[in-house]
């Protein structure tokens, strides 16, 4: 993808009559919709070609004639639906939100899905409280951590967390307990705690849904948020993902009634884009802004990267070797690859996960020092 191709923004409208502020980029995150949107495993993929990408940081270039609040100049952070992924774009204005004065760009860009996520799920999903407890999946990834800070603001909380073992060094502190996400983590946790957990974050397309469930203490909540194991190779025909759907672990009702569970769903691109909550989502940015300021949370980044760069960036967020969230910097200059560095897109797909732990195409990456 050429910056060429990144500058396509709502063409054939007239951007002076919406409400919409348009945005000249600085940093966009990646996320694991992206590569399902990549793949198609998500409801009505968008037709090609299209930009993709959902939140960005930049400077205000540009406002509609209805448009009140920022101003042109004004440092702000964006959800958009679709064309994170250039150096232009406009969003309508109620998804738009102001940069604090000491956050930079790269972590603006790193704060809107992985927070707003994360706080939803604990504190408006699961109402989280002192003394709970929460296991989240894939802890070393940006929700993950995100996770793991919100819950360190509220007094007596236990987290334990799942992420592969090449992470755990990387991690360890932000967690309460941490295990390989191979392991039985479902006997590791009840060796700590017998009657189980609170809340359960599961990213995994419900892979585990009978784990996680019997896990969970009476009035506790299941939550899934992501299908990451969706993303198995850089193709996926309809039926693997047909396949994939089946296995998915089917869940009784009458026992979740009988044994006093909660079993949930979070999409944040859905409450925000389809079902019309972006001033709930505004509250929760404030919240979280707040918490930013007193210096309680904090984006974790694990590299940044130019929109040349993107097939690679994509390739490491697939092989699971990100600790944090990966950012596309749209003003840095591709880093030029070793000699034997391999640009072509892996087809081992879930084969790749046995092999995490090898770190030896990863640490040629841009990481962030």
């Amino acid at each position: 993808m050429g910056r060429g191709l990144t500058a396509i923004v709502h063409q054939g409208q007239d951007l002076t009559l919406l409400m919409e502020y348009t945005i000249h980029l600085n940093s966009s995150g990646l996320n694991f919709i992206d590569l399902m949107v990549r793949q198609g495993n998500i409801d009505n993929p968008p037709k090609t070609p299209l930009v993709p990408g959902f939140e960005c940081s930049g400077i205000v270039e540009a406002l509609g004639d209805s448009v009140q609040g920022y101003e042109i100049g004004d440092r702000v952070m964006a959800f958009v639906n679709y064309n994170a992924w250039a150096e232009v774009v406009c969003t309508p204005a109620e998804f738009v939100y102001k940069i604090p004065d000491d956050m930079t760009f790269s972590e603006a860009a790193a704060f809107p899905m992985n927070f707003v996520t994360a706080y939803m799920m604990l504190f408006e999903v699961a109402n989280l409280r002192e003394g709970m407890s929460v296991l989240v999946h894939s802890a070393g990834g940006g929700v993950g951590q995100a996770v793991a800070q919100l819950c360190s603001t509220v007094p007596n909380v236990t987290v334990f967390g799942t992420a592969s073992t090449f992470k755990h060094e990387a991690i360890k502190d932000s967690v309460t307990h941490l295990f390989d996400r191979n392991a039985d983590y479902v006997q590791e946790v009840k060796k700590i705690s017998a009657e189980g957990v609170d809340v359960v974050l599961d990213c995994l397309c419900g892979d585990n849904t009978g784990k996680g469930l019997s896990l969970l203490k009476p009035l506790g909540t299941y939550i899934l948020y992501g299908s990451s194991n969706m993303v198995t190779g850089e193709t996926k025909s309809f039926f693997s993902f047909a396949k994939s759907w089946w296995q998915v672990e089917k869940v009784n009702p009458i026992k979740l009634y009988e044994e006093n569970k909660v079993i949930a769903g979070f999409s944040l691109l859905n409450l925000l884009f389809k079902q019309g909550r972006a001033g709930l989502i505004r509250g929760v940015v404030d919240k979280l802004l707040g918490l930013y300021n007193q210096k309680k949370i904090k984006p974790m980044m694990d590299s940044l990267w130019a929109l040349e760069e993107v097939k690679e960036a994509m390739q490491r967020i697939h092989d699971r070797g990100n600790i944090g969230k990966l950012i596309l910097d749209v003003e840095k200059t591709p880093t030029p690859l070793m000699a034997n560095d391999s640009t072509e897109t892996s087809e081992a797909g879930e084969e790749e996960e046995d092999h995490e732990g090898d770190g030896e195409n990863k640490e040629r990456m841009p990481f962030i020092q």
